[in-house]
């Protein structure tokens, strides 16, 4: 009877080895299963990462982008002065910036150099130095400028105006809301003096002139406030 129960044992603990082996062999292969989806799901967030590396990076050009055409067309103005009528302030070629916003809550002021749009052609812009202001009387003796009858003190010109350079007309009268323009080189300006619309309204001037970022005598990146 004894052997008899033993021989049942040693058949139970067989069976039971075999499933355990049966049972690791089946095993072996979920494992390998199990790591395929590892790699599967690291693959899929290193991609997901790049994504939005990329869309980060892409954000922060547009938002530049964006924010440099704002400041160009609203709140700057570039600007290349083409002749010497501005000499010595402003050379051939220089470069210049302006900023547009400075006469939203402001009035221009004589002495101010400014960005305007040229009164018989209003296509071209031209950079010249505000003079009379509205209401003023502006007129020229002796090489030199008056307003209202006393004499302006001007350290920027490059030299006294010749007689010739007044086109005979002396005196000018600014209507309101409009500005009288000059040229730091009066002997070689074409500015209010020659002009058939003599006067610029407001609302034509573009711009406040800051600095110079590029000399254009000497060709070089050269920055001068204005």
């Amino acid at each position: 009877m004894s052997d008899k129960i033993d021989k049942e044992t040693e058949k139970a603990k067989d069976i039971e080895i075999t499933d355990n082996k049966n049972k690791k062999e089946k095993d072996i292969p979920e494992k390998k299963s199990s790591d395929k989806d590892i790699a599967e799901t690291e693959k899929k967030e290193k991609s997901t990462g790049a994504r939005k590396v990329f869309f980060s990076y892409l954000r922060i050009i547009i938002i530049a982008a964006a924010a440099a055409i704002f400041l160009m067309f609203v709140v700057f103005q570039n600007a290349k002065v083409p002749t010497g009528s501005m000499k010595d302030t402003i050379n051939e070629n220089d470069r210049l910036i302006g900023l547009k916003l400075a006469y939203v809550a402001a009035e221009p002021q004589r002495g101010d150099v400014v960005i305007f749009r040229y009164p018989d052609n209003e296509n071209d812009l031209f950079v010249k130095r505000v003079i009379g202001l509205p209401g003023e009387t502006v007129s020229f003796k002796n090489g030199d400028v008056y307003i209202n009858g006393e004499l302006l003190e001007e350290d920027y010109i490059r030299e006294p105006h010749s007689t010739e350079a007044v086109n005979n007309h002396t005196e000018y009268t600014v209507p309101e809301n409009s500005y009288f323009m000059l040229g730091d080189n009066r002997n070689n300006s074409r500015d209010a003096r020659f002009w058939n619309n003599t006067y610029v309204t407001k609302d034509k001037i573009v711009a406040k002139v800051l600095f110079r970022y590029f000399d254009g005598e000497k060709n070089f990146i050269g920055f001068k406030g204005i």
